[in-house]
């Protein structure tokens, strides 16, 4: 079943993420949220090392809301006539195609929540990334999808783009599982320059929704300012 290519790009949002500077130019895959106070005070809550559990999980969900909303807005729709309790019929639109999450384990599991409360009855997928210990390459230790997951679009969630192996791996193995790559659109909340650089020079008709682009990766290929490692302060692990 042939999916039709998802919409071009949306109208601008009417301020520019500066974040989008450290990557230049962007690719055109690359989608960042707008730039606003309420956004840059949610990240440097997240940031913040002495924010508690509790104040870190509601913020970072917050956060994930605002990019699933910005991913369903590239997803296609069709026109739609519908009857308003005046009588009146309303030209509006409807999406087309079904979708579906892939979060990527563990860390990707906290994004499920936030798809969930904007997509109801949503199907979710999971699959589990490691480095192999003998190559030092991404390798695949667990996956499970949605039967029909080869007709719908697919959201992947990962809250962390650092080098882009496991979301490059991620990509491969859902088009193993017949997912076209315009199918997907990848949704992270901290991306580095090096990895959107790997993952869209791989991938490039993947789209890629992040909320913040941050200066680089570290000599421990750790995203710099960045916020840590984002399971274990969700996980306390």
């Amino acid at each position: 079943m042939s999916l039709t290519p998802l919409p071009d790009t949306p109208p601008l949002a009417t301020e520019a993420n500066v974040s989008s500077a450290q990557l230049c130019p962007l690719p055109k895959s690359v989608y960042t949220l707008s730039q606003t106070a309420q956004l840059e005070a949610l990240y440097t809550i997240i940031r913040d090392k002495n924010t508690s559990r509790g104040d870190f999980l509601f913020y970072s969900d917050r956060i994930i809301r605002l990019l699933v909303e910005e991913g369903l807005n590239h997803l296609p729709v069709v026109q739609r006539t519908v009857e308003t309790p005046t009588g009146s019929t309303y030209q509006g639109v409807g999406f087309k195609g079904k979708i579906c999450g892939v979060s990527i384990l563990r860390a990707g599991e906290a994004m499920e929540a936030g798809l969930r409360e904007v997509c109801r009855s949503v199907r979710i997928g999971k699959i589990l990334i490691q480095r192999d210990e003998d190559t030092a390459l991404p390798k695949l230790f667990y996956s499970k999808f949605p039967g029909d997951i080869a007709s719908r679009y697919v959201l992947l969630l990962d809250p962390m783009l650092a080098t882009g192996g496991s979301a490059m791996k991620a990509v491969e193995v859902l088009m193993e599982n017949g997912v076209s790559e315009a199918q997907i659109i990848f949704i992270n909340l901290i991306a580095s320059p090096e990895g959107l650089t790997n993952f869209c020079g791989r991938y490039p008709l993947v789209k890629v929704i992040t909320g913040w682009i941050d200066k680089g990766l570290n000599e421990k290929a750790y995203i710099i300012p960045g916020l840590g490692d984002f399971g274990e302060r969700r996980y306390c692990t």
